[in-house]
């Protein structure tokens, strides 16, 4: 059989690493893309060990020039566009940024793809955030969207030319509507690996406080590791489709910071300052994904749930920076 070729748009973040070492144990040729992977590090990739496995080359998603010729040079038979600003707190200080590198950008693929005429998959990361504030019973794929920030409102965006695309030319593309996910690979500035970089700093005494914004939020955290499995799955589904990937559980951010912090025996009321100055200028306040459909068509259901995924991101902040103190399992 031929080789599978997969190109990775967004290749350094947390998902484009778990996707390419997915994708890499089931035998594709893995292709990965950067603004200038001459000087990018590809931490990420690194730290799983499959750098050199992964062919990088550089592409900026908003210069439909640049995209172009990187299908071209790949001739990818899927694309998964993982690319764009990634955070929802820096849209609101970067709202143009935001719309070009996340709306554009997904255009000029499908424009690309659509352009050279050939049979090639597309998978689109489309975000919870889309829907703005949800009911108990959770977010499915036919809730409308009310996006809250100019991040939710790039990816809705992207989601309806993703399916205009795939209406208008039948071109085989499809969004994951992806409610929240973290790992160990989270950057620093996400409030997750915030709070367990602080959990592990304070119980260590190299540090006093941990200062947060608003803890009443709810999310459904799900695992990155997971999620891509769930992507993956998408583009070998007979017919494209959208799906929204999520744990159905929702969590608040306070019961997030206090799991974190038993796992060291504190307390984490006597470490935790909440500041206004935090808050964002428009917030979802209870967000929750229904992942009926994954799971029925799909076969797909999340394993990992916050309490699993906060353990499995202080190992790897213990054993990073080794770190001799063990966590207080429950």
């Amino acid at each position: 059989m031929k080789t599978k070729k997969a190109l990775i748009c967004g290749v350094s973040g947390q998902d484009g690493a778990y996707l390419s070492r997915l994708l890499l144990s089931k035998g594709y040729e893995v292709w990965g893309t950067s603004r200038d992977a001459q000087l990018s590090k590809f931490s990420n990739l690194v730290s799983l060990g499959i750098k050199r496995d992964v062919k990088t080359i550089s592409m900026a998603p908003n210069d439909f020039k640049s995209v172009l010729q990187a299908l071209k040079d790949c001739s990818p038979d899927e694309i998964y566009n993982l690319s764009g600003q990634s955070s929802v707190g820096l849209s609101f200080d970067q709202p143009t940024e935001t719309l070009e590198s996340i709306a554009n950008g997904t255009l000029n693929f499908l424009e690309a793809i659509r352009f050279l005429g050939k049979d090639t998959r597309f998978y689109n990361a489309g975000s919870g955030e889309c829907f703005g504030d949800v009911t108990a019973s959770g977010a499915d794929e036919d809730t409308p969207f009310k996006p809250c920030s100019p991040y939710a409102v790039a990816k809705s965006a992207a989601y309806w030319l993703v399916e205009n695309y795939r209406s208008a030319y039948k071109l085989y593309a499809c969004t994951g509507i992806l409610f929240n996910h973290e790992s160990p690979l989270r950057p620093d500035r996400f409030v997750t690996k915030k709070i367990i970089r602080s959990a592990v700093e304070i119980s260590r005494g190299n540090k006093d406080k941990l200062v947060l914004g608003n803890l009443s939020i709810f999310r459904d955290w799900g695992s990155s590791e997971e999620y891509v499995i769930a992507m993956w799955l998408m583009l070998q589904f007979d017919t494209p489709t959208d799906f929204v990937i999520a744990t159905g559980q929702s969590n608040s951010l306070e019961s997030f910071v206090k799991t974190a912090f038993d796992k060291f025996n504190l307390d984490w009321r006597s470490y935790v300052i909440q500041d206004d100055l935090l808050y964002r200028p428009n917030e979802v306040i209870f967000s929750k994904g229904n992942p009926e459909k994954a799971l029925c068509l799909l076969g797909w259901q999340a394993k990992i749930k916050m309490n699993d995924l906060i353990e499995k991101m202080i190992e790897f902040e213990l054993y990073n920076k080794h770190l001799s103190i063990k966590t207080n399992r429950k």
